[in-house]
């Protein structure tokens, strides 16, 4: 007998798990265009893991909140397994939608077991033979009987994972599940999380701040800005091509450089460089022309003369990443260890030889040539 359901097999056979259509949101109280999330549109195909990604206050909780039913969408849609489950004239309470979640607090019943917490949302009578599977999957045979506090934190959140998952939900919405653990316990956990969706049949929707924990597990990843989706792609296809500049600024962590065009050259606070291959612009006329350089792709040039300024520095192990002020613009370089430059330093930028980057808006891609 298989250990996923026979619930969940039906619902992966009714369309994709969770579809969300020009959904809008604001909190009671706000201003009339404090929009949380505006006219945003997904989808979460079948056994997907996807990331939802962006700064703090850019509405990734409240889209868990508003799948799950904790909120309601002033407009738009909200469909589970091809069910609408929101909408004008629909709405579903959390317990009717087959969604678990996984909050970064664990939310465990500290009077409960171990075993308890896992069958709490289990109707009486129905078949255990899940959770204690479960249990097995994720590590916790022998803890049963051990209550929250006598776990450890990596436990506590395989113990709500296994809780979430232990009604048969197809659908899993994680909020930030792994922030609260150690380093070593966190890269393990996640690397084991895509293997625990696939064996249960479920599909997921994981927030995060972290771009790197996004991209090492996820399917796609969806950035959110503002409210606003500015991309939902593969890992791969967000580092060749960002949809936008944000994008590569927060994903990629490179540096945005203003410039202004003047025929096939760009003026910017580190020189002017020739284009090559940069095509048409998307606007031709717009002032606010951003490159999109990698941290690997400048280098730094100790000059008692430099109009730059070494802000400081961090030691990755392998290197080091400096913060570098060139006029209005701070910008990130990541050099080798022999390239020891202390805090204060004056300097000169320059990029590197045959540098590739991107020209925003369009996402036009360039090639840096030093320009007299």
């Amino acid at each position: 007998m298989s250990v996923v359901s026979s619930a969940v097999s039906a619902a992966l056979a009714g369309g994709e798990p969770v579809v969300l259509r020009d959904l809008w949101h604001r909190y009671p109280g706000a201003a009339a265009g404090a929009w949380t999330l505006r006219g945003l549109d997904l989808s979460l195909k079948a056994g997907e893991l996807v990331g939802l990604l962006g700064p703090s206050g850019c509405g990734k909780t409240t889209l868990l909140r508003l799948i799950a039913g904790f909120e309601r969408p002033v407009r738009g849609s909200v469909q589970i397994h091809g069910r609408e489950v929101a909408g004008e004239q629909r709405w579903l309470p959390p317990e009717r939608r087959g969604v678990g979640m996984v909050f970064q607090d664990y939310a465990l019943f500290p009077h409960l077991d171990g075993w308890a917490n896992v069958c709490f949302g289990l109707r009486p009578g129905e078949h255990r033979d899940r959770a204690a599977w479960l249990l097995e999957l994720l590590g916790l045979s022998g803890l049963e009987r051990r209550y929250p506090h006598e776990l450890s934190g990596g436990q506590r959140q395989r113990l709500a994972l296994a809780r979430a998952l232990a009604p048969g939900n197809a659908v899993l919405l994680l909020d930030e599940p792994f922030s609260n653990l150690d380093v070593e316990v966190r890269l393990r956990l996640r690397s084991e999380l895509p293997a625990v969706l696939a064996e249960c049949g479920a599909s997921a929707l994981l927030v995060t701040h972290d771009p790197e924990e996004a991209m090492a597990i996820c399917d796609r990843v969806a950035v959110l800005r503002d409210g606003l989706l500015d991309q939902c792609s593969s890992p791969l296809e967000l580092v060749q091509r960002p949809a936008t500049a944000f994008v590569g600024r927060f994903v990629l962590q490179a540096n945005l450089l203003p410039v202004q065009r003047q025929g096939d050259r760009l003026l910017s606070e580190l020189g002017p460089f020739a284009l090559e291959s940069a095509g048409p612009l998307a606007d031709p006329e717009s002032s606010e022309l951003q490159l999109l350089l990698s941290a690997d792709g400048l280098e730094l040039l100790p000059l008692a003369a430099g109009r730059c300024r070494v802000l400081g520095r961090e030691f990755l192990g392998h290197g080091w990443l400096y913060r570098v002020a060139c006029g209005a613009s701070t910008l990130r370089l990541r050099l080798p260890l022999e390239q020891d430059h202390p805090p204060g330093l004056a300097c000169e930028l320059r990029v590197r030889p045959g540098q590739r980057a991107l020209l925003y808006p369009g996402a036009h891609p360039v090639r840096m040539v030093a320009s007299p």
